[in-house]
């Protein structure tokens, strides 16, 4: 018998694309002839709810519960015939059919108003005039949280549009709360979610259900899914996979767990899904698993008998968006924010340049486990067909590259590619503020699409970065922003504290950094999170190294990935929580930067030690290097008109050749001595983007001396050239 496979994303991770697990491994699957189907009910739990039905159920819920509601909940609930009137239309804008709503919402007259509109005295400043639909978008937005703070207060203290239930998922060292959880009784939420879930497994009629579990926020979730499943349709086989698993669960013991489920995978799902179908259909023993933690005998057992390698980036196959409700995902804007509203607003493709982290040393991160380890990058050709290959599929041209952290070498063979393609593509980035991206390659990625990236500053301190072996200083990282904001591309920062030995003066040089590269405008958009030790990175692997203890030695029998740790040597961090996470959306707005460290905290700080223009001056600071001969020479224009003229000045004569550049927007035009003029001339389709052979500096500092014999060098510096490299010209 061969099996047919239920991808399921349970609630809840993204409302405006699908999170691309499932997608991934449909496209693994489409290879090996493996019938499946997908679906995200997440969003499609959403949809439900939040619909004039949905809401209807949900005030009669309320009427029947009779919880004690705040001020601001009972003014919602009084409001509820607003709220259904309103709520298809809002649902529909937001998922870009009716967009002439913008005008109405953008009134005010139309949208019943709580408390979340009290943040909005400053919108006409964040969108202007002219930007109406997203003034619409934020606003519908704060209408849905008003509705959310109901659902929390009144029906389900878990809810969570991007997470539901997560304080379960976090740090259960064991399984008490969440099976406490799943035996309480059902949920207004749950009986939704198993509503859809029945109609699914109806549609489909499955054999083997895989539920993939990215975050802490989707666990309960898939715990309740496969509760139902077990009650309703013993018959079915059930296993869980994703980040949450591959993190949390490598010392499983407890069996109960086995009540929900029948298998659990760790790491890359392709080898272990193979094998686990072909164990299903009999082609293999049990004891032939890869990396599948089971029950036999009322104990867990982890099965990795399989000698199936792990399949390569180029053997995975195309991720396939299909039986996603493409069309159905909500662009929402939480955060007035160009950068930050990118997690939340439009509809993104994932896609992996390279599996596994190329610097892979960070001592917070997890790099003994195989996400991390385990580098290898993909062809950009294979990438540019798969690109090409989700667009047609989706009829999406946005990608996230959802890397841990891309190379620049790889990003710049990409985009070569898309560029050579003549693909129109809109796309983001993780990546490690390296030196390698110099203002040059930043230009390149900008014309091949890239309109952000994000990256890990981390902790703004150079003592902490060593600590870290982040392999950058905070100097560099400033040029490293200047470079991709010149070019741009926006910026947002990963920023940590709490770090072990972190002092409070270390934690106050980090904020005045942070607020002077605000003020700079190298970066737009950044998110502080404090510390959190994990049992497999460098820090969770050898505590006494950073002078930390840890507190929870004991493995739980469940999730064993958070370890609680005490820092005697650091300060009390969780005090600056609040401050740093006040300041930084101040900064975000761009205000506020006269303030005082002080004012954001209600405890005394120390003053800051940072000079009060030391980012400006690491920008502006100039660092010669000479070019290497090895460079490759780029030429994003187009091809020059010639035309050849003689130039007299006093007396003399001089044959002059004159090059017209027609751009986008104006034509550039540059004289030069003829010769050298007709070398240019010749060589610029040699140097096109275009072109798949790329020529190096040496090779065109060799061909310019032969045919002109001048000097290349004192060329390459002349203000013809450098007026090139300001409209194209790239050494990369």
């Amino acid at each position: 018998m061969s099996q047919k496979l239920l991808l399921i994303t349970p609630p809840f991770t993204q409302l405006n694309t699908p999170y691309p697990a499932t997608a991934y491994l449909k496209g693994f699957l489409n290879t090996q002839n493996i019938s499946s189907y997908q679906c995200d009910l997440g969003i499609e739990t959403i949809l439900a709810l939040f619909s004039a039905e949905g809401l209807k159920a949900l005030f009669q819920e309320i009427e029947i519960l009779k919880p004690e509601l705040s001020a601001n909940s009972q003014r919602i609930f009084n409001m509820r015939e607003s709220y259904i009137q309103t709520i298809d239309q809002v649902i529909a804008f937001l998922k870009e059919k009716n967009v002439v709503l913008a005008h109405v919402i953008c009134e005010g007259n139309y949208l019943p108003e709580a408390s979340r509109f009290a943040q909005t005295e400053d919108l006409e400043w964040a969108f202007g005039t002219m930007g109406t639909r997203d003034k619409a978008k934020h606003l519908a937005t704060l209408y849905l949280e008003d509705l959310s703070d109901l659902i929390v207060e009144g029906i389900d203290p878990h809810f969570g549009f991007s997470r539901y239930a997560e304080r379960l998922g976090r740090s259960a060292a064991t399984f008490d709360e969440i099976e406490a959880a799943l035996l309480a009784t059902e949920s207004f939420i749950d009986q939704i979610l198993i509503r859809l879930l029945r109609k699914k497994i109806e549609l489909c009629e499955p054999t083997l259900i895989a539920i993939s579990v990215p975050f802490p926020g989707n666990l309960y979730s898939a715990f309740k899914c496969g509760q139902w499943i077990k009650q309703h349709f013993p018959e079915l086989q059930i296993v869980m996979g994703g980040g949450f698993a591959n993190t949390e669960l490598r010392s499983l013991t407890d069996p109960r767990v086995f009540n929900y489920l029948d298998f659990i995978t760790l790491d890359d799902g392709e080898a272990p899904m193979l094998n686990l179908v072909e164990y299903l259909d009999g082609k293999r023993s049990k004891a032939e698993l890869k990396r599948t933690f089971a029950l036999e005998n009322n104990e867990v057992v982890y099965l990795n008998g399989s000698t199936q390698a792990d399949f390569s980036q180029f053997e995975a196959g195309t991720p396939d968006y299909s039986d996603f409700q493409l069309d159905s995902y909500l662009s929402v804007i939480e955060i007035v924010n160009p950068m930050h509203r990118l997690w939340s607003d439009g509809r993104w493709n994932k896609l992996t340049l390279a599996h596994g982290c190329y610097w892979g040393r960070c001592t917070f991160c997890d790099t003994s486990l195989d996400y991390i380890r385990r580098y290898e990058p993909n062809a950009v050709q294979v990438l540019c067909n798969r690109i090409e290959e989700m667009i047609r599929q989706t009829g999406q041209i946005g990608f996230h590259f959802v890397d841990e952290a891309a190379p620049p070498a790889l990003m710049r063979a990409l985009a070569l590619e898309i560029i050579r393609r003549k693909l129109t593509v809109v796309w983001w980035i993780n990546i490690r503020f390296e030196k390698s991206f110099t203002y040059d390659l930043c230009l390149l990625l900008k014309e091949s699409g890239c309109i952000a990236v994000s990256g890990g500053l981390e902790v703004a301190s150079d003592r902490l970065l060593g600590m870290i072996n982040k392999g950058v200083s905070v100097s560099k990282v400033a040029k490293v922003t200047d470079n991709f904001t010149r070019a741009g591309i926006m910026v947002h920062a990963y920023l940590m504290y709490g770090f072990p030995t972190e002092t409070a003066q270390e934690t106050i040089d980090s904020l005045e950094v942070v607020r002077q590269l605000f003020e700079a405008g190298v970066i737009q958009s950044g998110f502080w999170h404090q510390f959190a030790m994990t049992a497999h990175s460098p820090v969770g692997l050898n505590p006494s190294q950073f002078k930390v203890k840890i507190e929870n030695e004991k493995p739980g029998t469940f999730a064993n990935n958070d370890l609680i740790h005490s820092d005697p040597s650091g300060a009390d961090h969780e005090l600056f929580s609040e401050g740093l996470k006040k300041s930084l959306f101040n900064y975000m707005h761009r205000i506020c930067f006269d303030f005082p460290l002080q004012d954001w905290f209600d405890f005394k700080v120390p003053r800051t030690t940072v000079a009060p223009k030391f980012i400006q001056e690491a920008i502006d600071q100039q660092e010669y290097e000479p070019a290497s001969p090895n460079a490759k020479i780029v030429w994003l224009g187009g091809t020059p008109s010639i035309r050849n003229f003689t130039k007299k000045k006093k007396n003399q004569s001089f044959e002059m050749a004159e090059l017209t550049f027609s751009n986008k927007k104006h034509d550039l035009v540059i004289q030069l001595k003829q010769k050298e003029g007709q070398w240019l001339f010749e060589q610029i389709p040699k140097l096109s983007a275009n072109n798949p052979v790329q020529i190096t500096f040496g090779e065109l500092e060799k061909s310019f001396e032969q045919h002109t014999g001048e000097d290349f060098v004192l060329f390459w510096n002349s203000p013809v050239v450098k007026e090139l490299r300001e409209n194209g010209l790239l050494m990369l």
